[in-house]
């Protein structure tokens, strides 16, 4: 099995590290700028290799896995004296191979491994991981190697180019950071009739998650329901009337939702034609 390094102990190397460890890859070296955080892995795997420079962990492990902040990736890579056969991995879901173009002329192998997941926090990250899928930028032979690390990991994966990483990552934005955003903008609502933000998601989360499970087992379209669904144009209006009276820094983005869920309300087959030009009217009014 492959002797992997981590330049970079952060939340993801740092669970990375300790996930493929207990899988069976030996780590074979650790570093990071940060004392504390070199520290923290190294209490997390029996017998870690603390490496004083990160050129001892490329020299060490036969994959190493570049994971600082990403605007640091490239200018890591770089300092390293790569060799022939060696492989490196980032580990960022907006940039592409190109920022590892540095070990790629030195005759490394380069790709990209993003666990699609949000991370929180080291014992999160961990949690979480296993089970994630995986988008893989790569070519043989590391593309097997990164394939055969996502299944051990309990997960699956894609294979992404190059041009396709800004939308990749701008699909985590809407389905995870976004989310958040919406939540917040729920909560902010439910303080309107004096319900503080900590209740709010208290109250909300049983809703969330039930859409979160329609989602899974029923799928899109179908597991579209409420208003624009039923094309109730009737509450459409009251909601309007009244976020635009308590809460109009909201008003464009309930109207702007509204317009982008009609066409899945179409797709369930239970709107007519009607029905879609007034809610249209309704959200661009």
């Amino acid at each position: 099995m492959l002797k992997v390094g981590f330049i970079g102990a952060g939340k993801v190397g740092t669970a990375l590290a300790v996930l493929l460890n207990r899988k069976g890859y030996t780590v074979a070296g650790v570093y990071d700028i940060s004392r504390a955080f070199t520290e923290r892995l190294a209490m997390l795997i029996v017998n870690c290799h603390v490496m004083s420079n990160s050129q001892e962990v490329a020299d060490a492990a036969d994959l190493s896995f570049i994971t600082p902040p990403d605007d640091a990736i490239e200018k890591a890579a770089s300092q390293i004296k790569w060799t022939q056969g060696k492989s490196v991995v980032h580990c960022s879901g907006a940039n592409s191979t190109d920022i590892l173009e540095s070990a790629r002329k030195s005759g490394a192998n380069v790709g990209c491994f993003h666990p699609l997941q949000t991370f929180a926090s080291v014992q999160q990250a961990i949690e979480n991981m296993p089970g994630s899928s995986f988008a893989i930028e790569a070519e043989e032979p590391l593309l097997a190697n990164l394939q055969k690390m996502a299944v051990t990991l309990d997960g699956s994966w894609i294979k992404l180019k190059a041009s396709d990483k800004a939308a990749y990552h701008a699909a985590a934005v809407f389905a995870s950071n976004y989310l958040v955003t919406l939540v917040k903008m729920a909560t902010d609502l439910w303080q309107t009739f004096s319900i503080p933000s900590n209740e709010a998601i208290k109250a909300l989360l049983p809703l969330m998650r039930g859409t979160l499970h329609n989602i899974e087992t029923i799928g899109l379209p179908q597991c579209l329901t409420g208003p624009i669904a039923r094309g109730d144009t009737g509450t459409i209006r009251k909601n309007l009337e009244d976020i635009r009276k308590k809460t109009p820094e909201l008003l464009f983005p309930y109207k702007e939702l509204g317009l982008q869920t009609i066409p899945i309300a179409q797709a369930m087959g239970k709107l007519n034609k009607k029905q879609v030009r007034e809610l249209e009217i309704l959200f661009r009014n």
